[in-house]
């Protein structure tokens, strides 16, 4: 445990882990295996003593994972346009197609903002958002909403638990990491059943 908790005061208080949050949140945009919100709620923890600026950090993931989000926008777009466009006009990928782009473009600025708390998921947005061309002016501005109340978020999940762990900096980033995640079952499970209940209300007309 010893061996851990140096590991990440010395990550943490590096002049390299600004860095180290803008590169991972960048990736976990569009690579979610990579674990962004763990390493902004670390980095949240340990500026409560001798590790980073909160603000800068949570500056720093929203810059990182706004870039990243950009960067899976572009691939849905080089890529997912031209095989939407080759689709025969009848087939069933084509029709989806078509209705996520109606979907994105009635409620899009919703569906990007409430999807960068759900892993794996705002990867799945954007490369959508790519694919159906989206406009890329207003992908910019409700991403960058979605992003910063994303890095304030982890940032003070992890700011909150350094505050209540001090002796322990571990358990502060285990119980801001198990917080965030239980949020993210939450927010799941009201969308299960959310569609669950349209689902019913479809049925009965």
């Amino acid at each position: 445990m010893q061996s851990v908790l140096d590991l990440l005061h010395q990550t943490a208080t590096s002049p390299w882990v600004y860095l180290v949050i803008f590169l991972v949140t960048a990736v976990d945009a569009f690579f979610p295996a990579v674990p962004g919100e763990t390493v902004v709620i670390t980095a949240g923890v340990f500026a409560t003593g001798e590790g980073p600026d909160l603000a800068v950090v949570i500056l720093v993931a929203a810059l990182g994972a706004l870039s990243g989000d950009h960067v899976s926008y572009g691939i849905g777009r080089r890529g997912g346009a031209h095989r939407v466009a080759r689709l025969p006009a009848d087939s069933r990928r084509r029709a989806g197609s078509e209705w996520a782009r109606r979907a994105v473009d009635r409620r899009g600025g919703v569906i990007l903002t409430t999807s960068r708390y759900v892993p794996g998921g705002r990867t799945a947005v954007t490369l959508t958002m790519g694919a159906v061309r989206y406009p890329l002016r207003s992908f910019l501005l409700f991403d960058a909403i979605a992003t910063g109340s994303w890095a304030i978020y982890c940032g003070l999940l992890g700011y909150f638990g350094g505050i209540a762990f001090q002796r322990d900096p571990v358990r502060g980033v285990l119980a801001g990491v198990g917080l965030s995640v239980a949020i993210t079952l939450l927010l799941e499970a009201a969308r299960w059943l959310r569609r669950r209940a349209h689902r019913r209300a479809a049925a009965h007309r």
